[in-house]
């Protein structure tokens, strides 16, 4: 009896620091990655060569952390590039626009409008999760949403009026700024949406191969 915590307890918590930690990387990354676009990419930089640049770098990355932790042969041996187009097909597609978008947002929008902006995603990924897979928010994060949206409008307002006061034109950070970022995260928000959806019909699939006789609903959150 010296000691109060139970086993569970005392194994999960490394996985709250490690849940900790990547949340703060997260929002790091997010805070960070409009100002370094600012800085590093010109208004003469070619959108579709730098959307290709950074998928390339993202795949580099997926593959030395499966290195890392020693799944990458395990991970090519179930890979199958039917299942994979099936699965990930049309989101891939999606985000490559979304990402082409949000370069050409970059130029024209200050750092926190565009951060604000970018982060509507959250609702557009409530949104068509509910539409597609049918789950519901709860009242708490469609508070924190609704906060969310309004910080955006208000900062929208006043980007685009600011710039028209300031002699700049708010056609054009209408046009270029805020109605990509907009679009983008309106498609971020269908892809993942489908990117979720499509792993139910993946983890079906796999289940009706091994229980063929067992009926399995992809959009019941409690199979297997």
């Amino acid at each position: 009896m010296g000691s109060s915590a139970t086993p569970s307890t005392a194994a999960s918590a490394p996985g709250r620091r490690k849940v900790a930690l990547y949340l703060a990387l997260l929002t790091l990354q997010y805070g960070a990655q409009p100002l370094i676009s600012k800085r590093f990419v010109r208004q003469e930089v070619i959108v579709t060569s730098l959307v290709l640049s950074i998928e390339v770098a993202k795949v580099i990355c997926a593959v030395i952390l499966l290195v890392a932790e020693g799944s990458l042969k395990k991970q090519f041996s179930n890979w199958s590039i039917t299942r994979s187009l099936t699965a990930s097909g049309l989101p891939a597609a999606i985000y490559a626009l979304q990402n082409s978008l949000l370069q050409i947002s970059y130029k024209n929008l200050d750092s926190l409008t565009f951060s604000i902006l970018n982060q509507t995603k959250l609702l557009f990924t409530a949104f068509f999760t509910y539409l597609i897979l049918g789950q519901k928010q709860s009242p708490k994060q469609i508070f924190a949403l609704t906060l969310l949206i309004a910080a955006a409008v208000l900062l929208s307002i006043g980007e685009s009026s600011s710039k028209g006061s300031g002699g700049g034109n708010s056609d054009y950070v209408l046009l270029y700024g805020i109605i990509p970022v907009t679009v983008a995260s309106v498609l971020s928000g269908l892809a993942s949406s489908l990117c979720q959806w499509a792993s139910q019909v993946v983890l079906v699939i796999v289940l009706s191969r091994k229980h063929p006789i067992a009926t399995v609903d992809p959009f019941n959150n409690n199979t297997g």
